[in-house]
Order: C-alpha cells, then structure tokens, then sequence
C-alpha cells in the first residue's frame, strides 16, 4: 500500500548526469545563486562587498537578472517593492556588517509592510563566528543578533551542504503568511570554497496556508448578519492576500460600508457607493467607525495611523481578521481569528446570511461629505489641486510609490488608487527615503507600466545615487520631487508642538534637482501645479526615467485626534 507521504519524486537521467558530474569551477557562491534559481527567482537585487564576491562572481554563471543599486538601504527597498508587486520572494544580495547594517531601514518596512524579502548575507570566516573579536574585516560579536527583532526569522548555513536548505526554508518563510522579510548568513570561506556538491536543481518549497478556526468564522457570520450598522476596516492584509474581490462581495452581501487604511489602499473601489474611502484621520469618519454594532476589521491592527492616532474608541462588537498573530487584539478586544485574509474573507461568503440595508450609501455620503465641508473650511485649494493632478496624469493600472512627504499624507487619506495593489508608501515602518528606490523595484517587476515615485526635496537626498541605477537599466520611472526647500512635514509637526520650528533643522538647502537629474543623463524638467498635470503625463509617457521637479511648500489639512 503507498501513500502520497511515501512517494519520492525520481531524478531524470539528464539530472542524474548532472549530479556525478557537476561543471567545474563552482563555488559556494554557486550554491547560493542555483538555490534561489531553483526555487524561481528570475531577478535579485544588491550591492557587492568583499566577503560576498563569490556569490556576485556566481551570477556570471547563471541567468539571474541582477539589479545592482548605489546603496544597500535602496537595494532593501527596491526588494521589498519587488516583493510587494509580484508576491514573490525578492532576493537581497548584501555583504557582512557596514553593508548588512545599512539594509535595516528597509528591512523594517518590510516587515512592517509584510514584503517578502529573502535577504542573503556573507559572514566572517567560520573561523571567527562564536562572538570572539578575532579582527577580521567588517566583524560584528553577533551580525545576527542586529536583525532577529526587525525579520521574519534567521537563517545560517555554516557549510556548504547546508546553503540550499538554509535558503529553502528561508524562502517558505517568507512566503508563509504574513509574507516578511527573512535574513541569512554564509561565512565568506563556504561561499568562496570550491564545491563538488552536484547543480541544486530541486527546489519546491510549500508555504503554510493560515486558514480560520471554524468555530470562530461562524461566530463572525452570526454576528454580521444581525448587525444593525455593520461597518469594514479593510488594511494592508487584504492588498497582500490579493482579497479584494472578495472583501467587494462580503461588503455587498451583508451592506457595509468599508474604510480603507493607508495600508490597504486600493482593497475596495473608492467610488463605490459603500466606500468610505480613507479619511482616517478625520473625527467624521473615527464617529461612524464607533457607531459600527459589528466592525469587521480585516487585515488591520488599528494601530496609530489606522485608529486616528490612538482615539477610536468602539463602542460595538469588533471581528479582527488578522494574520499577525502579534497584532491580534493588541490595540481593541475582538473576536481574533488569526487567519489568512482571503481564507477567512472565503469563510464568511459561504456562512454568513444577506442583509439589506437601502440606508447604507445615504449614511455614507453623509460622512463624505462632512469630511469634504472640513477640508474646503481650511483653504487647501492649491493642495488638492496638485494630487488632483498627479491623479489625472497617472494611468489607472500604473503603481505609485510615495515617501513620507506632505503630498503622500494627503494621498494616503485623498488619493485613489483606482485598483489593488498600486499604491504604495513607507507608512508601515515611516522611513524617509522609500519612494524612488522602491519604484525601480516595481519597475523591474513589471516593465510594462510606467512608474511613479514621489518625494519631498529632503527624502530625495536620501536616494539621489539611484539615479545612476534608473539610468543603467533604463527602468521606467518617473519621479516627482516636491521641493519645499526642507522638511515640510516637520516643519508643521514643530510649529503645531512648539509654535514655530528649528530653521536650521527643518530648513535644506537643496540642489537644482532637474540639473542633477540630467547630471545623470536622466531628462529632467521643472514644473508648477498649473503645468503638473501636462508634464507629469508627458514624463510617465516617455520611456525610461525622468524627473519632474515641483516647488511648492504644500500644507497638511488639520488634525481631528486632539479635538
């Protein structure tokens, strides 16, 4: 008697020829790059260091596309963009200690995203791991120790026997739910050993499925068919598990309106006459939310930006959907069902009962258009003009990358993203410097759109070098830089809490940036918001980068959380 446990999968004989008789020359470096080819990596992204040569000299060797950027934060980035686009593992080439530490911003926000970065990193010799300070190159007590908090899970492979292993379990966990950001480590003397292990040709991996508890999903769909005023928060966690129709179709069904978090922009239609779109930080929407009897929280921890900064307080019966176990009521008791988003969304379609409630879209324009009454009081024409017209410029389908900036926290709230999974910024982790670098990364994914980067002037700086890496591959971006000649945003923060800023913190003075840009050979041109829509359509138009360059010191509409 077999069974599918017992069943072995046999090598071909063009395998098997292989394996006695690998090529010769190969190293551990080698290893590393047949691991990642054979689990389906077509494209990596780093930045070569001496104790990792052997794995960037391996490349030569193998059919990988590698995308090499200026600097490794940037490279994270452009990784977890990479990932975020395609759902698949994006592998980070880095090298031991300066260059691995540079990477950790990056790797914050993809964990804080749920970006799923396979990060491979050399180590000091074998010879010199165990925390002894022996002086080799770049040494660090315990590299390791630097990212256990920040990953998903560490991986080492101290031999050479163990690097696909290493890397496939890697992988998996990248992959499993919630997708991160993994690390491993290879000491520079496995990776630059020559090697008779045979050609790494297997490499299936199986992500563990997060499906709901029964019990609780029939609880859920009690609860949600008997509610009065039913309402959805819809977070990051549907965009990831690609949900959206179903959250559209639960919605539907049971008539409830649904706000979306600056995570989880793009996880319902913004027109759609239950979309509440994601005025978060408004009191008019913090209200309505509070008055739910039965919220639906799908894929969300509530956290600052997602409870208008800690001041939603529900009065009604929370349901969290949550795949991060380490948020699962953290911020609000709740019905916890840690699960996958699109399982449990899947659960509640087949449990819950119809209900009908004409009164829906009317209770909703009423919130819109309070909302809109608060904003048109504040005199912030020029504002909505511009995002009104980087919307008009933009393609529907086009992905967007946004850094921290005043004009991505107006479109974190403002902007439609017109579908799933095209709106992009660094709100999970906050980190100045996503935008540009992360769109090479989207560009590199999918040619066939172009790109969108926004930044201010001083998150800019932080990614001016990757110009140098959009002209080399000739990646489709377009990048808007709004020069308000400092940090605008805390600019704002300071005036609000002190009554008048720092000048010489927040005040930068800046580069022509349409001059660097060509510097680059990238076209660069500047503009004014009259001229924005024009220019920017025009930019994303042409193949290739290019930079649009807008002066304009843009302002924040008022906060409602310390009302």
């Amino acid at each position: 008697m077999t069974h599918d446990h017992d069943l072995v999968l046999r090598p071909t004989a063009a395998q098997t020829e292989a394996a006695l008789n690998p090529p010769p020359g190969r190293t551990g470096g080698d290893l590393v790059v047949e691991s990642l080819a054979a689990l389906g990596a077509t494209t990596v992204f780093g930045l070569p260091g001496q104790h990792a040569l052997a794995v960037f000299d391996a490349l030569r060797r193998s059919d990988l596309r590698y995308i090499g950027l200026r600097v490794e934060n940037n490279a994270g980035f452009a990784a977890d963009a990479y990932g975020r686009v395609t759902g698949e593992a994006a592998p980070l080439l880095l090298s031991t200690g300066p260059g691995a530490l540079t990477s950790l911003a990056a790797l914050q926000e993809a964990r804080a995203a749920s970006a799923p970065v396979l990060a491979i990193c050399s180590q000091v010799p074998t010879a010199g791991l165990g925390g002894g300070r022996h002086g080799h190159l770049h040494e660090l007590p315990d590299q390791a120790a630097s990212f256990r908090g920040v990953v998903k899970s560490v991986h080492t492979a101290r031999t050479q026997s163990q690097i696909p292993s290493a890397i496939a379990e890697a992988w998996t966990s990248a992959l499993t739910v919630p997708h991160g950001p993994v690390w491993v480590e290879i000491p520079q003397d496995v990776l630059l050993a020559e090697t008779s292990i045979p050609v790494v040709s297997g490499g299936d991996t199986f992500p563990e499925e997060l499906p709901p508890r029964p019990e609780l999903t029939a609880v859920a769909a009690d609860l949600l068919t008997r509610a009065e005023r039913p309402a959805i928060v819809a977070g990051g966690g549907v965009v990831r598990a690609d949900a959206a129709k179903k959250l559209r179709q639960l919605a539907e069904l049971i008539q409830a309106p649904v706000v979306t978090t600056y995570g989880g922009k793009g996880a319902f239609p913004w027109t759609h006459p239950l979309s509440l779109q994601s005025w978060l930080e408004d009191r008019h929407t913090t209200d309505f939310l509070e008055d739910a009897d039965v919220l639906l929280v799908v894929g969300s921890g509530l956290g600052e930006l997602s409870s208008n900064y800690h001041t939603f307080a529900p009065r009604g019966r929370v349901i969290q959907i949550e795949a991060d176990l380490g948020k699962l009521e953290s911020n609000h008791p709740a019905l916890g069902i840690h699960a996958d988003a699109r399982l449990a969304l899947q659960a509640l379609l087949e449990t819950v009962g119809e209900r009908t409630d004409p009164a829906a879209p009317d209770r909703v324009r009423q919130v819109l258009d309070r909302v809109g009454a608060r904003i048109a009081a504040q005199d912030l024409t020029l504002e909505q003009d511009v995002l009104a017209a980087v919307r008009k410029a933009l393609p529907p389908r086009a992905p967007s990358f946004w850094d921290m900036t005043v004009l991505a926290y107006w479109a974190w709230s403002a902007f439609d993203a017109k579908a799933p999974n095209t709106m992009h910024s660094a709100q999970g982790a906050g980190g100045l410097g996503y935008a540009f670098p992360a769109a090479l990364g989207a560009a590199a994914a999918d040619p066939t759109h172009p790109v969108l980067a926004v930044s201010g002037d001083g998150g800019a700086l932080y990614s001016v070098a990757e110009l140098a890496t959009a002209r080399q591959y000739g990646l489709n971006v377009t990048w808007l830089i709004v020069d308000d000649g400092g940090y605008g945003i805390l600019r704002e923060y300071m005036t609000d809490a002190f009554g008048t800023p720092t000048p010489t913190v927040t005040d930068l003075p800046g580069p022509d940036f349409g001059a660097l840009a060509e510097s680059f050979g990238v076209p660069g041109v500047r503009t004014s918001p009259e001229t924005l829509e024009t220019d920017l359509a025009k930019a994303l138009a042409a193949p290739g980068p290019s930079v649009v360059v807008l002066p304009a010191v843009l302002r924040m509409f008022a906060p409602t959380h310390a009302e």
